[in-house]
């Protein structure tokens, strides 16, 4: 099968009172771009998440973001540093007797003096968040990729149709091409006669004549080359997989194939069809920019 760089997943995991929720959100890029969001407590997370998104994400514009939700005490530690709010207490002791003014010092005093109150975080199992952060990243993942595949199957539906036609096209153009060299041999002929009258002309030249032509407009090479890159695409999309590269590829050969039957054609039907082949060809490049 395959997948669509454009796609939307989430999942959840708990751990004691806390609830890590990861998102992924993609859409196409050429290459592969991951951009991962989350509180800075829990950049120790960023590379293993990194590693598993990019094994199961081969390419694309990624963003991932991680968002913690809290639903019990909170897990900080306010500690006091009494030693040091004592020495203060003192400072301000001895300003106050030697300017002779009250002190006026309460508890409260010691808020806005910087370093006597600190804020720790309580110590974390960062093996068990990482475990369970993972958990809910695989949960996203699987759903994220349930989109893509869907969405995967609708594009390969659409390519399909396209391949179809391209396939039909060429046809049309290999039976063409002895049309046209019949219809050169009799305007070479009856433009002889409209010349030369009852009198007798040389047939080896006219043979010649036609044969060059033949050899000029003949795009048997490029029938079989454009066939056999649409049965390629086919198989591709058949076999799924990361497979966008490589279809863009044979996409510019297709095209190249497609050009120069166009330039040795010398007839308005081939001509027709050439354009109708490039117009599809250019629908298959706008729809393979969205496969992974």
């Amino acid at each position: 099968m395959i997948k669509s760089m454009t796609g939307y997943g989430s999942g959840k995991a708990e751990l004691g009172s806390k609830t890590f929720t990861v998102e992924i959100k993609s859409v196409n890029s050429r290459y592969s771009d991951f951009s991962i969001k989350m509180p800075r407590i829990y950049t120790f997370l960023e590379e293993p998440m990194r590693k598993t998104a990019s094994a199961r994400i081969n390419r694309g514009k990624v963003d991932i973001y991680l968002n913690v939700e809290s639903g019990g005490e909170d897990d900080s530690v306010v500690k006091v540093n009494t030693a040091l709010a004592k020495e203060y207490l003192a400072g301000l002791r001895t300003l106050s007797d030697e300017l002779e003014v009250p002190t006026n010092a309460n508890a409260e005093t010691f808020l806005r003096i910087a370093d006597v109150f600190t804020v720790d975080k309580a110590p974390v199992d960062e093996e068990l968040i990482k475990s369970t952060v993972l958990s809910a990243l695989s949960e996203a993942l699987d759903n994220f990729d349930n989109m893509r595949i869907v969405e995967g199957e609708s594009l390969k539906k659409d390519l399909l149709e396209h391949l179809s036609f391209i396939a039909n096209a060429t046809g049309e153009v290999e039976k063409r091409s002895p049309e046209i060299v019949n219809e050169y041999r009799q305007r070479i002929e009856e433009r002889m006669r409209d010349i030369l009258g009852s009198a007798t002309y040389d047939q080896t030249r006219l043979l010649t004549e036609v044969a060059i032509f033949a050899d000029k407009v003949n795009v048997n090479e490029e029938t079989v080359r454009l066939r056999s890159h649409v049965e390629q695409f086919t198989k591709m999309l058949e076999d799924g997989g990361s497979v966008g590269r490589k279809i863009d590829f044979l996409i510019q050969e297709m095209n190249r194939e497609i050009n120069t039957i166009g330039s040795k054609s010398q007839d308005l039907d081939v001509a027709r069809i050439v354009i109708d082949v490039k117009a599809e060809i250019e629908k298959l490049r706008e729809q393979i920019q969205n496969v992974e």
